[in-house]
């Protein structure tokens, strides 16, 4: 059957113009399976891929860890992915709508996890410290930079919930880096690593197939958050986001075939990655507009870039992805801290 290409305004190509239904799967490369898993969020889903690989399959991320996936997997197991094992478990990075079913899967199937040595630990440190985000560091850097005692409360217990859909690891995995090559079912996938959204977040690229598998990295419609945290309060992620993609779009040939980790997979990798920084640079005048009229602290700088009403959980990322650009307009020398005022930090123009 012919799919014809579903284009938007972007110029970018949709193959598949519709995901695949609960429990099932499309292939998307010979040998390529594409399967959707519900997550109750505003993001409401993640893409799960799962390549051929020899009797079974190498699975690429899993979804959180709560019982709506588990009964998810249940179901691709018993359906579409019925009488071939699950070889290899590869996860991009260690937020948990991509590795928190990761200790699950390799309980249910005997699945070996393969991932970043940052991935694993991160991940690690979240499950055996789930009330970590709740300490003082972080209440102190909420405050200090804007939010009330009491949003303070709601962002880092409620705002923080989902950190908590982590099944406990596998005690051992294999380490993946940047510049290896993986045979997976007879045909070698390169590994890319990037920066700002999740450190060390790992992605695939099969020459051979025509296929990037980009993660979080690349989506087609939405921007991958980019967030300060307050264990790294200097942290410069969005010029790390920036230079990543300048060197995926130089690495990965114009014509093939994007498979996100949400929405739909797409062709137009170039043009992507240019929109995306245009999108960043338009959020940095944006905040430069607002603070050439005075100081402004961080969360004063939330309703500039989000004008729409958040939840706790969207505020907590909305809050921490301001606080990126900040970082990076402080680097570059666009913006200053100006005197503190009544213990809150403020920025204004630099020069």
């Amino acid at each position: 059957m012919t799919i014809l290409n579903a284009i938007d305004s972007h110029g970018l190509s949709f193959p598949f113009p519709e995901p695949p239904a609960p429990g099932q799967v499309i292939e998307v490369a010979p040998g390529v399976l594409w399967a959707r898993i519900a997550l109750p969020f505003r993001l409401d889903h993640v893409n799960i891929y799962l390549i051929e690989d020899g009797d079974g399959w190498a699975v690429i991320d899993t979804g959180i860890g709560d019982a709506a996936t588990k009964a998810a997997w249940l179901a691709l197991t018993s359906g579409p992915l019925a009488g071939r094992r699950l070889t290899r478990l590869f996860v991009t990075h260690y937020h948990p709508d991509h590795i928190g079913l990761a200790g699950w899967l390799h309980e249910q199937f005997g699945t070996p996890l393969l991932t970043s040595q940052t991935s694993y630990l991160g991940c690690l440190n979240i499950s055996l410290s789930p009330g970590a985000s709740e300490a003082p560091v972080y209440r102190d850097f909420y405050q200090r930079h804007g939010l009330s005692v009491e949003v303070t409360e709601v962002v880092s217990t409620l705002g923080h919930g989902y950190l908590r859909m982590v099944t406990p690891l596998p005690p051992t995995f294999t380490r993946v880096v940047a510049g290896d090559v993986l045979r997976i079912g007879g045909r070698d996938f390169s590994v890319l690593a990037g920066d700002g959204h999740a450190p060390e977040q790992l992605m695939f690229h099969c020459a051979e197939a025509g296929i990037f598998l980009a993660a979080d990295q690349v989506l087609a419609k939405i921007t991958p958050n980019i967030s300060v945290w307050a264990v790294d309060p200097e942290g410069d992620p969005l010029g790390l986001y920036l230079r990543s993609l300048r060197s995926i779009a130089a690495a990965i040939p114009p014509e093939t075939l994007v498979l996100p980790g949400h929405q739909l997979p797409f062709r137009g990798l170039q043009a992507r990655c240019a929109e995306l920084a245009e999108h960043h640079g338009e959020r940095c005048r944006l905040i430069a507009e607002a603070v050439a009229k005075g100081p402004h602290s961080v969360a004063e700088l939330v309703p500039v870039m989000f004008t729409r009403p958040l939840d706790p959980h969207q505020l907590s990322f909305a809050f921490s992805e301001v606080f990126a650009h900040v970082n990076a307009m402080l680097r570059l020398g666009e913006l200053r801290w100006a005197e503190p005022k009544a213990g809150i930090m403020r920025v204004e123009p630099g020069r």
